[in-house]
This record gives structure tokens, sequence and C-alpha cells, in this order.
């Protein structure tokens, strides 16, 4: 009994010690969240203190509503086309800056320095840059003979300005990642294949990949979740338009909650990308425990 006692009474001390921790946590996160699953089975318009509960009504209104296929379409191009040129490029940026030399410094905080811009200021100077009558880009192209094009009016150029805007971001934070992970290489594995006689692109695909692919799979994972996430971007450059062809899963769920104040849909949508989420999460993870190497 003494040692069951001791043992709770450790409990216990524990408990309170992560009690100031726990609070906030079950404040803002898991309250919230058990609130929302419940709201995704209601018909709550965000302002009537009456609602109905209505099932799994939402979920189906979901599947069969075109608007929501068409966001998850959106999503899944927009995310495909910012993680993969994210990381390819700033795998590249990381191989040519990863050693020390004069100015080194300089062009890593350039190329980085877009990601601690906030993305709505950011968003808004490309706005201007893509503007159809006045923008930079349609005034280069101007100067070699091409018309103007309507970037962000036109449904088949305006997932791919808030692409590149996305990747011009945040290439220099996977840069850097990136740049730690080669500087960790053991040099001694390069002159080993120095005598051994390999090439470069061999020393790259049988040294260099494998030794930095726990952070390709961490930067992947983690562009891929922002690029689920994605919000401030699409808000400032194209507000889901032009007839929805940049409407993703998020900016459906800000329309759905924010503009038409249909709760009950908005909820399901946010729990439908929290699911997604995990789903691609744990595909990863899968294929990391097959290609990865610790």
């Amino acid at each position: 009994m003494k040692i069951n006692s001791h043992i709770m009474s450790e409990k216990l001390k524990v408990l309170l010690f992560i009690a100031p921790l726990l609070i906030p946590l079950l404040a803002f996160w898991i309250v919230p969240f058990g609130w929302s699953i419940y709201i995704s089975f209601t018909d709550w318009d965000y302002i009537s203190p009456e609602y109905s509960y209505v099932g799994f009504e939402n979920y189906q209104y979901m599947i069969e509503d075109s608007y929501f296929t068409e966001a998850l379409y959106n999503t899944f191009v927009f995310s495909l086309g910012v993680v993969i040129p994210t990381v390819m490029l700033g795998l590249g940026f990381a191989l040519l800056l990863h050693k020390n030399f004069r100015g080194s410094q300089l062009y890593r905080a350039v190329i980085f320095s877009p990601w601690i811009t906030p993305t709505v200021a950011v968003s808004i100077v490309w706005s201007w840059v893509f503007e159809t009558k006045s923008g930079l880009v349609n005034l280069l192209l101007a100067k070699v003979g091409i018309a103007p094009i309507a970037w962000l009016e036109s449904g088949d150029t305006a997932m791919t300005v808030v692409i590149v805007v996305t990747v011009w971001q945040a290439v220099g934070w996977t840069m850097l990642f990136f740049i730690s992970a080669l500087n960790k290489i053991p040099t001694s594995l390069y002159e080993a294949s120095l005598i051994d006689g390999c090439s470069p692109l061999t020393r790259f695909i049988k040294i260099t990949l494998p030794l930095i692919s726990p952070t390709t799979f961490f930067l992947i994972i983690v562009n891929m979740i922002n690029s689920v996430q994605a919000f401030d971007q699409f808000q400032i450059l194209t507000q889901g338009g032009p007839s929805g062809s940049t409407r993703t899963l998020l900016y459906l769920f800000y329309q759905q909650a924010f503009e038409q104040y249909d709760m009950g849909p908005a909820a399901a949508t946010s729990l439908i990308i929290l699911a997604i989420t995990g789903v691609l999460t744990l595909i990863n993870t899968e294929m990391g425990k097959r290609w990865i190497y610790y």
C-alpha cells in the first residue's frame, strides 16, 4: 500500500507541474475541437441561438456538392504544385550555398527573407506585379511584343500565380533546413568516394540524397500541411476566383463559415481538411519507412 500511495503521490506531483500547460491545451484546442465535431452534425447558422441536429446530412451534402469536389481538386493541384518545386529549389539553393564563401551569408539572407515577411504583405506586392494593365510582368512581356495577360482574372493562370508566390516565399525556409542537413554529412564519405573514382552525380545519388532523406521527408510533410492550410495568399490575390478556379478547401471553409454563415457544413469541411492532412501524413510516414535512412 505504501508503494502504491507513493506512486500516486508522484503522479499527482507530475500532474500539478504540467497543469499550467494542460489548461490552455484543454481550453483552446481540445474543447473547441470537440465542439467543432458537434457543430458539424447541426444546422447552426452562427447567429441564431437555436439549431437542429441533422446527423450526417452536412457530410452527405459535401460529397454531392460540386463546389466541394472542385475545392478538393484545387487543393490537390495547389499542394502538388507547391511541394515539389519548393523542395527541389530549396535543395538546389542549399547545394550552391551550404559551403561558406564570400557573400554566401548574404545570399542566404536574401533568399530566406520572403519567409519572415508576412504573407499578406507578400501577396499585396505580387498582386501589383501581376496586375493586368500596369503590372511589372506584363510590362516586361510588352517589351518583347507579347500581349498583356490577365494573370489573376483568368482561370487558366490564377492558380499558377498563387503557386509561384507560395513557392517564392517558402524556398528560403526549405533551403536552410537542407543546408543544415548537408553540413552534417561527414566529409570522409566524400573523400572515400573520390578515391573510388565516383562522379559528382554518383556521389549525389548514393551519398547526399540518402543522408539528407530524413530532412527531405520532414520538409515534404511540413510543406504539404502548409499548402493544405494556405489561406492568406488566396484571400489577397484571387478571393477563390475567378469562377472558383482557386477555391481550396480552406477557402471554401471560410466562405461557408463567414460569408454564408453555414457553420454546420463549415465545421464538416474543417474536419475533412484535418482528415486529409492526417491521411497524407500517414501515407508519407509509411513511404518514409522504405525510403528514409536514419
